[in-house]
């Protein structure tokens, strides 16, 4: 039988209201993350927390204290010789092509060992997985190794299961918690990597950054598209750096829409999203100019 009542301490901190809240240090964030993650309290406490935490938004020693109990429960990625690049993919297509998949890709080309991960947390949107899955990779069964110059792709449930649990608590609750926010800074290599974050508000970028500058992380953030954290192919936005925790400037980036805009395709269907990523590969159809710049910014952070 589950234990009961184990973080209620936490929940009467963190849920006084918007003004009365407490924060969490980082210790008490990763000690009651963890118990949340080992399915050791209550469904009424976890729903609890996740609507205390909504309301009162977490701060970056939480976030951190929380990707360290991520961290201890993950079957992580074994290290190989080069950085491994993770790519958070979440969001899916909405408006938009889903291009992460050809972001993954082209970092690939260039010799670097790539890991998608993610699961569907919107019921009709078409996934970097199912993109994927149409170019020949299906999800991975197990934690493996990820050679350079590979692509794999590894749900979330296969290196966390206590994680996909939280981020399904949306489906009950109607709304998101830490669990989604963290799933855009984690890092899932046992060894070096090189992280990309993004956001879609840019009230979220500083926190993303003093988040990666706790964690020590070698990343790069962006506005994303749509929620994925690949740069918008009709802009060029702004790019942040982290080395080792340091910030680096990458990428003024430009207002407004580009001069020359890519011919994406019209349908967002992952078979036509498939066929448009291998245009481009092949060459027949230009690399969108943002996410060229995404990857040198990547391949600099990597040899850093």
């Amino acid at each position: 039988m589950r234990a009961m009542g184990r973080i209620s301490h936490y929940i009467k901190e963190v849920g006084r209201g918007k003004d009365g809240a407490r924060a969490l240090t980082r210790e008490q964030a990763a000690d009651c993350f963890g118990q949340l993650l080992d399915g050791q309290v209550s469904d009424l406490e976890t729903g609890a927390f996740c609507i205390a935490m909504r309301v009162k938004g977490e701060t970056p020693e939480e976030m951190a204290g929380f990707l360290d109990a991520t961290a201890a429960r993950m079957q992580s990625v074994p290290a190989g010789d080069r950085p491994l690049v993770v790519l958070p993919s979440y969001n899916g297509a909405r408006r938009l092509p889903v291009l992460t998949p050809l972001l993954a890709l082209l970092l690939a080309r260039e010799g670097l060992p790539v890991a998608l991960h993610g699961t569907p947390t919107e019921n009709r949107a078409v996934t970097a997985a199912e993109v994927l899955a149409a170019l020949g990779t299906g999800p991975a069964q197990v934690v493996a190794p990820v050679a350079a110059g590979q692509v794999v792709f590894l749900p979330t449930g296969l290196l966390c299961p206590g994680l996909q649990r939280l981020l399904e608590v949306r489906r009950t609750i109607g709304l998101r918690n830490p669990a989604h926010s963290l799933v855009k800074l984690m890092n899932i290599s046992e060894g070096p990597a090189v992280r990309v974050g993004s956001y879609t508000h840019p009230e979220y970028a500083d926190s993303m950054g003093q988040v990666f500058a706790l964690v020590s992380a070698t990343a790069l953030l962006l506005r994303g598209t749509e929620g994925e954290s690949v740069a918008d192919p009709r802009r060029l936005p702004a790019m942040e750096g982290f080395v080792r925790g340091q910030r680096v400037t990458l990428e003024a980036g430009q207002r407004g829409s580009l001069t020359e805009l890519p011919s994406l395709p019209s349908a967002l269907d992952a078979a036509s999203t498939a066929a448009y990523t291998r245009d481009v590969l092949t060459g027949r159809l230009p690399v969108p100019t943002s996410l060229q710049v995404q990857v040198e910014h990547i391949l600099r952070l990597a040899r850093a």
